[in-house]
């Protein structure tokens, strides 16, 4: 991992620096002509010599140069600052290179892999109770309390989401049929086709924060971004630099489980199955809530509800997977450990949010190993904790944390790991700017 903040971040440092510490801020702040945004702090971890050669005037020569080039690492004292300055508990240190997530998997006790079939239907109930709770304090609430329903039905459905999760991780049941069953069943009413969430989900655990490779969260590629015309940048600036970020998760949906060509032949008989199941509950649940409701009907009953799961969707999935300090890598120099624990970031949230969503928060030890069902994952982590915590990154939801993802946590760098939309422009984006002023900066 690497640690990089903005210019704006120099002001946050320890009381006390070290001198390898203010030679580094001095350096960064020393911008060549035009460039009106840098990094304060150098990486981490290199992601590739190319890089680690940009930072090399920044760092102090090395009594014999190594073999390969070595993460530059950072200080207890000036990861306290960094992780203040970006909204986290805790950044963790450089996770060994030698460390395999084969080691990191022994070392949880056995007994958070089982799967208990009442906790894993009491999760069914919980869904169904809540979310039928949730539509019936819809019904009865005046307009101005209507925010506050729709919020928790969008929290409860989300719970739908998650039970699917863990069948399509094959962490619901031994029987694989049931777990086909109860994941279509459960995405139904989210029109979310659960075979083709499945392959492409997969294929994001097995190549999480790779470059090219990784389906959620990809940073934008620079060369991608100097082929948009004008509208087309404002819009990715509206919907990737802004809090629009949190309902991104809507093109995902569609841009990636409805392309047939994105499956294999052998594929796609079961996607085509889930595709059925997703078309007859919109084909025939919804245009009974029409013909029951009316058009407003199906706005207040289905679509808010439905909003406000793809904002928990959105918003679990960019705090686990999006951070200034952890890098997107290329395969040659790519580390499952590293991706998966050092690189998955666990976030506390509101007891009600951790419960309707049965801890799907509790992240870092789902992609340790995904097969760890939800009612698990606390006493995983508790474990990885008393192991590997000082190589995991923690938080609190907040506004600072979310601030930075949606201000400046935008184009790839192959140094830094990020770049916001206006890096290299001669003067601040407007209305990045405007944000990172008026957007609250509280932990």
């Amino acid at each position: 991992m690497s640690a990089v903040v903005s210019t704006r971040a120099w002001q946050a440092l320890p009381a006390r620096p070290t001198q390898a510490f203010q030679r580094r801020i001095h350096a960064a702040r020393v911008c060549a002509p035009g460039v009106t945004r840098a990094s304060a702090i150098p990486a981490r971890g290199p992601t590739t010599p190319q890089a680690a050669a940009t930072l090399a005037p920044m760092q102090e020569p090395p009594a014999a140069a190594p073999a390969t080039p070595q993460p530059a690492g950072l200080s207890d004292e000036e990861r306290a600052a960094l992780a203040q300055k970006l909204g986290y508990r805790t950044i963790g240190k450089d996770l060994p290179e030698d460390v395999t997530l084969v080691q990191v998997i022994k070392s949880m006790p056995p007994e958070v892999f089982e799967i208990n079939p009442w906790r894993a239907w009491s999760a069914v109930g919980i869904t169904l109770v809540s979310a039928a709770v949730s539509l019936y304090l819809i019904s009865i609430s005046p307009w101005y309390l209507l925010p506050f329903a729709w919020a928790l039905a969008g929290t409860a459905f989300t719970g739908f989401f998650v039970i699917g999760h863990d069948a399509g991780h094959r962490a619901f049941s031994k029987n694989r049929l049931l777990e086909d069953i109860v994941g279509t069943l459960m995405f139904a009413p989210l029109i979310y086709p659960f075979e083709p969430w499945r392959i492409k989900h997969n294929h994001h655990h097995a190549h999480t924060n790779k470059l090219v490779e990784d389906t959620a969260w990809h940073p934008i590629m620079p060369e991608l971004a100097a082929t948009w015309t004008s509208s087309k940048r404002a819009f990715w600036k509206l919907a990737l630099g802004s809090p629009v970020k949190c309902w991104a998760s809507i093109g995902h949906w569609l841009l990636w489980h409805f392309d047939a060509s994105k499956f294999t032949a052998k594929q796609m008989p079961r996607v085509l199955v889930s595709w059925a199941a997703v078309a007859a509950f919109a084909g025939l649940a919804l245009p009974a809530l029409v013909a029951t409701t009316g058009w407003a009907g199906l706005v207040k009953y289905w679509l808010m509800p439905w909003l406000g799961y793809h904002f928990w969707m959105s918003t679990f999935t960019l705090v686990h997977h999006t951070a200034q300090h952890i890098p997107f890598k290329p395969a040659e120099s790519w580390n499952a450990a590293q991706a998966q624990l050092a690189g998955t970031v666990h976030c506390d949230y509101p007891w009600l949010v951790e419960f309707l969503c049965h801890d799907i928060s509790v992240h870092v030890p789902h992609h340790v190993n995904s097969k760890i069902p939800w009612y698990n994952l606390r006493a995983a982590n508790e474990s990885l904790r008393a192991n590997w915590g000082q190589y995991m990154t923690e938080a609190r939801f907040n506004w600072r944390m979310m601030k930075n993802i949606f201000t400046e946590l935008h184009e790839y760098d192959e140094a830094n790991n990020y770049r916001p939309f206006d890096a290299k422009a001669e003067r601040p984006d407007a209305f990045l700017e405007a944000q990172r002023k008026l957007l609250p900066d509280s932990m």
